[in-house]
């Protein structure tokens, strides 16, 4: 009997609880959990969560509930990173966790994953073999496998996940969903269960580019109790621009790709095309050769590192087959070889300073088939080892990534990632979603300086270039307080000043406001021709931006356009 006082409906946190709890029993895919919390204690949480909302707070997620996989702390939840006895129960939460709760979230449960996170399959778990969310016959991807399911068969509105080789992206492609790959360090992986420390990272899948990056953007921050915490730099680019420089693989690269995969990513290439991107073939061949140092390198010492000793002091644990192979030869590689490899990945990086010199972004095909769960189980090494051909370079080459699905043939699901530089995570999101035409998601909302302008850097004037240069995001059409002046001053290209006439013979002038990264206003500020200055100016509602201004004497020798009420008017030869 449902509870008087517990809401069922399910727009309210508690009605949504419950609505999952329901759907979670219909569909009868236990292999997604590992642990499913009981549904009162969710429901517990989620009045918590109205009862925040009735006292002001505002939580921007309240009203979603979310898994997470089960190599990432959650207090008072066993973490098994799918294997029973190196169980334990973590006294705090990670980072990632606790953030999306204050946001108002509700955790509904821990998800099966390929052991030790070890895996692109979803199928080398004790808990059971994870099926794709739309083909149940066809893997679900790893080693976030429980996530993507659960995602993909709506069992929740988000969750969590973890990429080292490709665990947040393939699993999403498998399961018709878009995952997040931050740069390495953008989200604390403190509470985190290490696959290799220093290439882990946590990622967020859900069914909508704008769900995905709103969690995102919750997650990320510094954390000073994780040394590999980062921050953001002060010249990170907060947009993508208009008209992306997207880098595709030369024909000869996409070998490995099935027959069907190949004509559908030729298929998303065209859709990139259509969506006014600027497509050049590129060779990645040097990432291509570093993605298999993951594996095949010394570099797999790190696994080691992380799970080696309990690997090799429990033989009679529920060990996956594969994974402790993989493991248990980990403990074998020479220190020598581990610094050659250090070595082949500088110069892959290298290369990938000089691809990006000249692209806003990679777009690849994120995996290169969907293999039928029997095919994985009868060969679950080589399969595995195809299915991260693109994946596996990103985090060993410090780059960020995001997986989106787009149409593939019939009986699989297919899907494409976009790939920039480090702290490109904005970029690469921007540039998904206009693969996928859909509106995007802002991963800063409360980072960069507002910048206001009204001439020759609005959409579609000659100098709007510097900005999208720059990675400047446009917010919103604005308008000064009606207390400005607007003159044509004598430049090339023609361009406004605007004078700030306390005694009202001034009148309210429309522009555009942008954010812009400190670095990046500083960059426009040293660049900025006389006799143009930058000031701060208060907008119409109160808002306060930097805005363009002129000297004194520019603007006495200038021509008086305020009649005309802005620039795009002016230009076009209207009064207003």
């Amino acid at each position: 009997m449902t509870h008087p006082s517990i809401s069922t409906d399910s727009s309210t946190p508690t009605g949504r609880v419950r609505e999952a709890f329901a759907r979670i029993h219909e569909c009868g895919r236990q292999e997604v959990w590992i642990t499913l919390r009981s549904e009162s204690d969710a429901v517990a949480d989620a009045v918590a969560v109205e009862r925040r909302l009735a006292a002001g707070e505002e939580l921007p997620l309240a009203g979603t509930v979310f898994a997470v996989k089960d190599n990432i702390d959650v207090v008072g939840l066993p973490t098994t990173a799918a294997c029973p006895e190196f169980a334990y129960v973590p006294q705090v939460s990670s980072p990632a966790v606790t953030r999306l709760q204050a946001a108002g979230a509700v955790v509904l449960g821990k998800t099966n994953l390929d052991q030790f996170a070890t895996g692109l399959v979803g199928t080398r778990s004790p808990y059971g073999v994870v099926r794709s969310a739309t083909h149940p016959d066809r893997v679900s991807g790893g080693s976030s496998s429980g996530s993507g399911a659960a995602v993909g068969l709506g069992l929740v509105d988000f969750a969590l996940g973890t990429d080292t080789a490709g665990s947040g992206r393939v699993p999403a492609a498998f399961n018709g969903v878009v995952g997040i790959k931050p740069t390495l360090g953008l989200v604390p992986t403190r509470g985190v269960v290490p696959a290799c420390a220093d290439f882990d990272c946590v990622t967020v899948l859900a069914p909508t580019v704008g769900l995905a990056g709103r969690a995102m953007s919750i997650m990320i921050g510094p954390d000073a109790d994780d040394p590999r915490s980062r921050v953001r730099p002060s010249d990170v680019p907060l947009s993508a621009p208009t008209r992306a420089r997207v880098g595709v693989p030369v024909d000869g690269q996409l070998e490995t790709l099935s027959d069907s995969y190949r004509r559908s990513f030729a298929a998303a290439v065209e859709r990139a095309a259509e969506a006014d991107m600027e497509v050049v073939r590129v060779d990645i061949a040097p990432l291509l050769d570093a993605a298999t140092l993951l594996y095949d390198g010394a570099l797999v010492a790190e696994r080691f590192d992380a799970v080696g000793r309990f690997v090799v002091s429990h033989p009679d644990a529920a060990l996956d087959p594969t994974v402790a192979s993989i493991v248990r030869a980990s403990e074998s590689k020479p220190a020598h070889e581990f610094v050659r490899d250090m070595g082949t990945l500088a110069a892959a990086k290298h290369h990938a300073e000089r691809l990006f010199a000249d692209l806003d972004v990679l777009l690849l095909p994120t995996t290169t088939e969907h293999p039928l769960i029997a095919d994985v189980l009868a060969e679950p090494v080589e399969i595995n080892r195809r299915l991260g051909t693109f994946t596996n370079f990103c985090n060993l080459l410090d780059l960020a990534s995001v997986a989106v699905p787009t149409p593939g043939e019939p009986g699989e699901s297919f899907g494409v990632m976009t790939v920039a530089p480090a702290f490109g995570d904005q970029v690469a999101l921007d540039v998904a979603a206009r693969i996928q035409g859909v509106e995007t998601a802002d991963l800063a909302p409360e980072e960069g300086i507002g910048l206001a302008v009204f001439g020759a850097h609005l959409r579609g004037q000659p100098l709007h270039h510097q900005l999208e240069a720059l990675g400047a995001r446009f917010e919103r059409p604005v308008a000064t307080t009606a207390d400005y002046l607007m003159v044509r001053l004598d430049s090339v290209p023609p361009k406004p000043g605007l004078v700030h006439v306390p005694d009202g013979s001034g009148r309210s002038l429309p522009g555009e406001l942008y954010r812009i990264s400190a670095a990046g206003l500083g960059a426009f500020l040293a660049a900025l021709p006389a006799p143009m200055a930058l000031t701060s100016m208060t907008l119409a509602g109160g808002t306060v931006a930097v805005g363009f201004t002129c000297t004194p004497a520019a603007a006495a020798a200038g021509v008086d356009i305020t009649e005309f009420g802005g620039w795009r008017a002016f230009l076009g030869g209207v009064p207003a």
